[in-house]
């Protein structure tokens, strides 16, 4: 009976992780079922790396740790799926071989047979004594070369995901900020009409709100990997996007309306659909993101501009109405990955990303100072 049993919990454990596998690196889709090994080791390992990384207190080295937590996820991920497949084909050996044994030593032997057949090593020291056992070892080394075979293609694609996600990103620094804003979006964008460069601007957001819904879906561990600065975030850039898209709607503009009604749908399916993969349950208690009098600040801003904001009872009614569809689910996101949500419009003018570089205040100082032999400065 007790040979039975553990090839059964054997073969239950490599279809587990087969099937976990399968599920997370090939099928492109979101899977409904909450009962997952990968969902399981996510929730797990990400409470433990977040509790330590909030007991950090300098904001630099927090986002620092959190930035190795995306990529050192999927590495510790495949060594639990190879790791967790030699245990299983270990345990269908010993099931096997149970007439010479059913002991840790014994299992220890199966063990290092198991992983040697894995890794194709081939050394030859312990080999399979019965039929069985051989056509398992033919089928696990088969296996073993398919997933690292999967697992080297598996990773370009993640990190080509992950790079064409950051483009959208870099472009709103000049574009909108640095955190992006609304204020600065709409502060900065061409006159609707101007040979639809405004249009042509909304328009790639939703293309970029479309690849964002598609990629973080097919692979959720992207939402874990950090942007190249600590003021910038994927989560922040679509929220900005989703703000903007708020003012054009709530201004009743004719012009502009039909392309921001198109990316503001598009955005807000992105967030939604990201959100539900993360935090299943709402959370209710974020502070408000746009105060009564961050709402005159922005109307200030914008006064004079092609976008400047009506102050009207109907403007404020469907600009809150319009939050309402994203502004929670972007909040308790932004809760769970520990990401900082963009203002609506900056405390203080804030230079921008590419403004910033560790050679410009000695240039400064050196144009200023003119010294002899710096002209070409």
């Amino acid at each position: 009976m007790a040979p039975m049993l553990i090839g059964i919990a054997g073969v239950a454990l490599g279809l587990a992780i087969l099937w976990d596998a399968i599920e997370t690196v090939l099928v492109p889709r979101r899977i409904g079922r909450r009962i997952r090994l990968t969902r399981y080791f996510y929730v797990v390992t990400w409470y433990v790396w977040r509790a330590i990384a909030r007991a950090i207190q300098k904001p630099s080295r927090r986002e620092a740790l959190l930035g190795f937590y995306g990529p050192l996820s999927l590495i510790l991920l495949l060594v639990c799926w190879a790791t967790g497949l030699i245990v299983a084909y270990a345990l269908m050996h010993l099931a096997a071989t149970a007439h010479e044994g059913l002991n840790l030593e014994r299992f220890r032997t199966m063990l290092y047979l198991s992983g040697e057949t894995f890794f194709t090593l081939g050394f030859g020291d312990i080999t399979p004594t019965t039929e069985l056992t051989r056509w398992l070892s033919v089928l696990e080394a088969g296996m073993g070369f398919a997933f690292l075979g999967t697992v080297v293609g598996y990773l370009p694609t993640m990190y080509s995901s992950f790079s064409q996600r950051e483009i959208e990103i870099s472009l709103l620094d000049a574009r909108a900020g640095s955190p992006p804003t609304a204020a600065e979006c709409l502060s900065r964008m061409p006159a609707f009409g101007e040979r639809a460069l405004s249009e042509d601007i909304l328009r790639g957001w939703e293309r970029w709100s479309a690849q964002l819904l598609e990629t973080h879906i097919s692979y959720p561990q992207l939402a874990y990997y950090r942007s190249q600065h600590s003021n910038q975030s994927w989560l922040g850039a679509l929220t900005a996007i989703l703000d903007s898209s708020a003012l054009i709607l709530a201004r009743r503009e004719a012009q502009s309306a039909h392309q921001a009604q198109l990316t503001f749908a598009m955005a807000r399916h992105a967030l939604v659909d990201i959100t539900h993969i993360f935090v299943p349950r709402f959370r209710p208690g974020a502070a408000d993101r746009l105060t009564a009098e961050e709402l005159r600040r922005l109307r200030a801003h914008l006064s004079g501009t092609p976008v400047s904001l009506p102050a009207s009872e109907e403007f404020e009614k469907l600009l809150t109405e319009l939050r309402r569809l994203y502004e929670p689910y972007a909040q308790v996101l932004a809760q769970h990955l520990l990401i900082e949500l963009p203002p609506w419009i900056h405390a203080k003018t804030r230079p921008d990303n590419w403004r910033g570089g560790p050679w410009d205040r000695m240039l400064s100082a050196r144009a200023a100072a003119a010294l002899p032999g710096d002209e070409h400065f």
